[in-house]
């Protein structure tokens, strides 16, 4: 390795990990997603533990998440995040005020932890991990990682393997309390919950995606392609051409002859 190689080296290492955390901070909605994700169950769990008012708390904590959309709608943003939030605390809601029981506002949220635990674990052991079914479109790489980049593939079995333990673990704290905590206790550990885990999940995802080989942009290809194919049709039609144009040039010197 020369003097000048090296530079090179780190400044598309440096690329690489730039990509990444753009893509990491799309995917999963970066600062404000996080927000959007928190506000909705701290206000149910603030109003539920000052006044115990389990319908005031449903109704605060919808009107926000329907807020929070309208917002990304007057800015004309992407709203993918917002309204996920939404049908979680509708969902909520409605358990909440069908069943009389407060805690049940978290219910359909912590089984949705525990499926999508469950799932990038399960899809990990199939061969086809979640995180690269994720964030495969993120990368303009789609499914190309599964049969033509080993090493990425190996990066996004080990990213989901760690999503699918960091939310079994927190299925593990928060379904105990679940039973056995009241609601006050068990939406305040569920929003202690929220980040913390998350940010881990998302820095181990970032440190072995890094790490890995750079994602093939298969759309690129597919644009190459389109390009090369249109070259050849364009210099068939050129070679047809002057073909034509040197038969008639004959035609005519036989005519003449």
């Amino acid at each position: 390795m020369t003097s000048l190689d090296k530079p090179t080296e780190d400044t598309q290492a440096d690329d690489a990990r730039a990509v990444t955390e753009a893509a990491l901070f799309e995917a999963f909605g970066g600062v404000r997603g996080m927000v959007e994700t928190v506000l909705p169950g701290l206000l149910f769990v603030t109003i539920f533990t000052i006044n115990k008012d389990l319908h005031l708390s449903a109704i605060a904590a919808l009107a926000v998440s329907l807020l929070l959309v309208v917002v990304r709608l007057v800015m004309r943003d992407t709203v993918k995040h917002a309204f996920s939030g939404v049908f979680g605390v509708a969902f909520g809601v409605v358990f909440a005020m069908m069943t009389g029981n407060a805690k049940n506002f978290y219910l359909p949220g912590m089984l949705y932890t525990l499926g999508l635990g469950l799932a990038y674990v399960i899809t990990t052991l199939a061969g086809v991990p979640l995180m690269g079914l994720i964030l495969g479109p993120v990368f303009k790489e789609n499914l190309s990682w599964r049969t033509r980049n080993p090493g990425r593939k190996k990066a996004y079995a080990k990213a989901s393997y760690a999503w699918g333990g960091i939310l079994l673990a927190k299925c593990a704290i928060l379904f105990p309390l679940y039973w056995w905590a009241d609601t006050a206790q068990l939406g305040w550990v569920l929003v202690a919950l929220k980040i913390p885990p998350f940010l881990l999940a998302v820095w181990l995802t970032w440190v072995f995606l890094a790490k890995a080989p750079a994602p093939i942009d298969v759309f690129a290809e597919m644009e190459a392609e389109e390009r090369a194919e249109e070259e050849r049709k364009a210099a068939q039609a050129a070679e047809a051409a002057e073909r034509g144009d040197t038969e008639a040039a004959g035609g005519r010197h036989r005519r003449e002859a």
